[in-house]
């Protein structure tokens, strides 16, 4: 139990560096077109490597996951906005629970 003590401290030393270090050693504005887009586009693959397999073990059904995906990501890919989309990979969720 000793140790939790020596974790936490780890833990606050390496996000607090993870933070700082960026602010410290990087004065100038970037200029480069493949770092600006590379940091630009960081958050998204965050929030995507984060939010995909909880998409898929949701419903506690790979198909239900698969067929949900699937719809959401062809009402996006159509235009639908993020309310109608959501309705309708809750309803493909209830059918396929419902069905399955």
């Amino acid at each position: 139990m000793h140790n939790v003590y020596l974790y936490i401290l780890v833990m606050f030393g390496v996000s607090y560096l993870v933070r700082v270090l960026p602010m410290t050693l990087i004065r100038k504005p970037i200029r480069n077109r493949f770092l600006k887009s590379f940091l630009f586009y960081v958050p998204y693959v965050t929030l995507a490597v984060m939010t995909f397999p909880a998409i898929l073990d949701a419903s506690g059904s790979m198909t239900a996951g698969i067929l949900t995906l699937a719809a959401g990501a062809i009402a996006a890919f159509l235009g639908a906005g993020l309310f109608p989309t959501a309705v309708l990979c809750c309803v493909i969720v209830f059918l396929c629970s419902y069905l399955f």
